[in-house]
């Protein structure tokens, strides 16, 4: 080979479905992909399988950095890589003498999925009726129960929690925060692998309607009663599960000592 090539380690939630959506978008106005997907494979892989096979072929122990050690590469490549790829773990340019010497990822490919916590609140109302038939389904889930307290919310707290759409919307904000307010609500912190995904996946859709036509085993399906009245709140990302934590749970949490939380400060 002539010239050297980039070969980059992406990751992320959904990764293949959201790589590939990218790549087949970015193609578009040249040569379109076939069904099939025989072109994709030529350029990612497409199973986590594939990518275990390849990622050894490419990469060392020292190669993989952690999300909070790639800043500098991505400043080194800011105006050659496409914005979709900012969830990058490492790069190397084959071909190129180049190491990064950082906390390695590459066991935790081997290793499966991370325990990890979130944060889920039972809204007022919700948790009084039903938190016998919820801990049922938390336990059937194996979530496992490492927080808990009831818990008045403060019209700040609760303006924290709404999204940046319900914020838009001044009486639909005024709704939310005066049912938040209403009444005690119970905060659990939960742990178990990927827990912020499987919990949301859990919870399904803000409006309980939409909920019940996708699945009426969703959370918000079978207790929520109106896009207010929803029943729950939770933690939408990683970054949110932790400050979540932070907010709610300031004395610690009951659980073994885990990484991800050492390194979180939580």
């Amino acid at each position: 080979m002539s010239n050297p090539v980039l070969v980059c380690a992406l990751r992320r939630i959904s990764a293949f479905r959201v790589l590939a959506d990218t790549l087949k978008r970015l193609t578009q106005c040249r040569e379109k992909p076939s069904k099939s997907g025989s072109q994709l494979q030529t350029i990612m892989a497409m199973t986590p399988e594939v990518t275990f096979r390849q990622a050894i072929l490419f990469f060392t122990e020292t190669d993989f950095v952690t999300g909070k050690d790639y800043g500098n590469i991505l400043k080194l490549l800011s105006q050659n890589v496409h914005p979709a790829y900012s969830k990058s773990v490492c790069f190397a340019l084959v071909g190129e003498s180049w190491r990064c010497h950082a906390e390695s990822l590459f066991t935790y490919l081997q290793t499966g999925a991370q325990i990890l916590c979130t944060v889920l609140l039972i809204k007022p109302g919700a948790w009084s009726r039903s938190f016998p038939r919820i801990l049922r389904n938390l336990d059937l889930e194996k979530f496992c129960v490492v927080g808990m307290k009831h818990i008045n919310l403060e019209p700040d707290t609760a303006l924290g929690l709404l999204s940046a759409e319900v914020k838009q919307d001044p009486a639909l904000l005024e709704a939310h925060c005066t049912y938040l307010t209403s009444g005690t609500a119970l905060v659990l912190c939960l742990q178990r692998p990927n827990a912020v995904k499987k919990l949301i996946d859990l919870l399904g859709p803000e409006d309980p309607k939409l909920a019940q036509a996708l699945d009426p085993l969703l959370w918000r399906a079978q207790y929520g009663i109106s896009t207010v009245q929803n029943g729950f709140y939770g933690s939408k990302s990683y970054q949110i599960a932790v400050r979540d934590m932070k907010l709610f749970f300031p004395e610690g949490l009951c659980c073994a000592e885990c990484q991800t939380l050492e390194e979180e400060e939580v």
